[in-house]
């Protein structure tokens, strides 16, 4: 069940890194989101922004699992309090890290530790490769893709 995808940024591991933690960057990337978080291991971080409760939605939260800047950053992830009632026990784990490859970047993304039936596997596995495609043309051009969002 593991969600697992890989792809070629032509922008440096510095670059790609800013795109996934400059506010700016996020708010982007990130359906019109920020990233509230110290960055320290062990400390907890939110992706917020417009959403079902207004402004202030948080749309993902967790811990920071780990983060080695411009290598890896790693977190427990649960879907936000407006979106699943039982949001707390519906726990994955996403890593994201960077390569160097050439004057490119790897990026590569896992999404684990599903547990069974959990009710937002599809649609994450779908958006996974829309939110890195999103990634990778803003850090390549300073631009997004128009996704509908």
């Amino acid at each position: 069940m593991d969600l697992t995808y890989e792809i070629y940024v032509g922008a440096k591991p510095e670059e790609v890194w800013q795109v996934l933690i400059a506010d700016e960057a996020v708010k982007q990337t990130m359906f019109g989101c920020t990233i509230r978080s110290t960055f320290q291991v062990g400390d907890d971080y939110a992706y917020v922004g417009p959403g079902n409760d207004g402004d202030e939605t948080v749309h993902v939260y967790g811990k920071i699992l780990a983060f080695e800047p411009s290598r890896v950053m790693s977190y427990t992830e649960h879907a936000g309090p407006s979106y699943r009632e039982n949001h707390e026990e519906l726990e994955t784990r996403v890593t994201m890290e960077l390569e160097p490859v050439g004057a490119c970047t790897k990026l590569t993304l896992v999404n684990d530790l599903w547990p069974d039936d959990h009710p937002s596997y599809e649609n994450t596995k779908k958006s996974w490769p829309m939110i890195l495609s999103n990634i990778k043309t803003f850090a390549e051009t300073g631009k997004t893709l128009d996704l509908g969002w």
